[in-house]
């Protein structure tokens, strides 16, 4: 299959996990896919092995890193068809430990960053009746103790997609959420910077928490992107789409 023939991608996040996963698998479909990231190393590791993905350094937290990552696949493949805001941080803490850095960083990449490259993508996915796929989570809709700051910018990126929806739907771009549940990936120690004892607890409370019994994996995840971002799914905008094994229902 190759739905995605000579369509443009770019995902931000793109060298782990479901960004990684997502990836390859619009490749194997015929895309062109652009991944940011912020260790140039391990995107020139991905890219060798795959003729269709090309790397790009950019963090998703600074500002000055939006229009130039649309330029960049402007410049290679002259087209953009699909944007996946995928890059996230997040943080375990409780209300009383909060502070101001902790904060405005994750605000940063789970919804400054995101609106700001959505905002500089709309001219060219409007060209090509493109579409914008935010990465929430289940904690974007379903409370939990500690996660008040990480969950309060994912609920953040459901609203923007619904706003989004309503509005770039006149010029044809669709707009829709995908809310992952825990995935077996390094975002917790990566991006939620917990040790490795911290680590084992959480997947272990998850595991049990999930009604399906275990925790995702990104391709559990990265399937849903493409079929959200489809060409097909013509009639599909402003939509979240839970994928976390029956967690969000508990």
């Amino acid at each position: 299959m190759e739905n995605f023939h000579e369509k443009v991608v770019i995902i931000t996040g793109g060298s782990s996990g479901i960004g990684l996963a997502a990836a390859q698998q619009f490749a194997s479909q015929g895309a062109k896919v652009l991944i940011t990231g912020r260790r140039p190393g391990v995107l020139a590791e991905i890219t060798a092995g795959n003729a269709n993905i090309e790397g790009f350094v950019a963090d998703a937290s600074d500002p000055a890193g939006a229009h130039r990552t649309i330029d960049a696949a402007i410049r290679l493949w002259g087209r953009l068809d699909v944007l996946v805001n995928n890059a996230g941080g997040g943080t375990i803490k409780p209300l009383v430990e909060s502070d101001a850095d902790t904060i405005s960083s994750i605000f940063a990449v789970n919804v400054t960053g995101p609106i700001l490259l959505a905002a500089a993508a709309v001219p060219e996915l409007a060209k090509t009746k493109g579409s914008i796929i935010n990465m929430s989570s289940t904690f974007g809709s379903k409370a939990a103790a500690a996660l008040s700051i990480y969950g309060s910018s994912k609920a953040a990126v459901e609203h923007l997609t619904r706003c989004w929806a309503l509005e770039l739907a006149p010029q044809g771009i669709r707009v829709n959420a995908i809310a992952p549940g825990p995935v077996e990936s390094d975002f917790l120690r990566d991006r939620m910077s917990l040790s490795a004892d911290q680590i084992a607890a959480v997947t272990e409370q998850e595991r049990k928490m999930i009604p399906l019994g275990r925790r995702g994996v990104p391709e559990d995840v990265a399937m849903w992107i493409l079929n959200v971002a489809d060409p097909r799914s013509t009639w599909m905008t402003g939509q979240v789409i839970a994928v976390d094994g029956g967690l969000v229902t508990t």
